[in-house]
């Protein structure tokens, strides 16, 4: 799942085409939340994946709407519903109770949401070395420690106890209005609430409205939209990710890559 969403096709600037080191023929597909999904029957060796392409962004910062209401549940629309769900990482019914004691006396809307995203972002710390596949949303609460991942599903689950519609995100983002990360750079995972009838972008993890997301694909967590799904053993030898800004006359544009990507 290396395609940018639909919605952003019609801001490419280049080609956008997933390339194979082997002789391989991919299809794409579109799964039950929108993605595109590229599917391939992968021969036995050394599979080399590669993606590079020039996508135009507006150079703004994600969108704050502090007077965005929450809306009852009988207002939201039937595709939105499954995002108050408890699903594979986000575990609402270890976290209810918690989330009721500390968010429910806030005013709901942007107010509750933002206040569930402060606290994930000062509850976990971040780092690589504590990453794993398995962590759900109410243990890393509690192991306090964790990778994007760990903040999206935390901020998700606890959104969905106050009755949030949340929805997970993976996709670009590079070190773009901010210091230069020195860490290699890597995808991102960051969330998705909806209020007052629209779709708005939190960060747990940098708690800050930031420049030049590119957004891959959307889900009920990090399951439903990884990288890659293996039915079969599959090793990841290596990958590397580079997303620049490629400033133009009149133009901001993004130039995301992935290279080396190995299994």
């Amino acid at each position: 799942m290396l395609s940018v969403e639909p919605g952003r096709m019609g801001d490419l600037l280049s080609d956008h085409r997933i390339q194979f080191s082997q002789d391989i023929a991919p299809r794409d597909y579109i799964d039950l939340f929108g993605n595109i999904c590229t599917r391939i029957d992968a021969p036995a060796g050394l599979i080399e994946i590669r993606n590079e392409f020039l996508i135009w962004d507006s150079g703004l910062p994600d969108a704050a709407a502090p007077t965005a209401l929450q809306l009852e549940i009988s207002e939201l629309p039937d595709d939105v519903l499954v995002y108050l769900l408890g699903s594979r990482y986000c575990d609402m019914e270890n976290l209810s109770k918690l989330a009721w004691s500390m968010f429910g006396d806030i005013t709901p809307g942007w107010q509750r949401a933002q206040a569930i995203c402060d606290h994930v972002h000062d509850r976990i710390r971040f780092d690589y070395q504590y990453a794993r596949c398995d962590r759900t949303a109410s243990e890393g609460h509690e192991e306090r420690v964790g990778v994007c991942r760990d903040f999206a599903h935390l901020a998700i689950a606890l959104s969905r106890c106050m009755n949030i519609p949340a929805r997970y995100c993976t996709g670009y983002l590079g070190d773009i209005g901010v210091p230069v990360d020195p860490a290699p750079m890597d995808f991102s995972a960051w969330f998705e609430v909806y209020l007052d009838g629209k779709w708005y972008t939190l960060d747990a993890r940098h708690n800050r409205p930031r420049i030049g997301r590119i957004v891959m694909a959307r889900g009920r967590d990090a399951a439903d939209v990884a990288l890659t799904t293996n039915f079969g053993s599959a090793q990841l030898v290596k990958f590397k990710v580079i997303t620049e800004e490629a400033i133009e006359v009149g133009q901001h544009a993004i130039e995301n890559r992935l290279i080396d990507a190995s299994m």
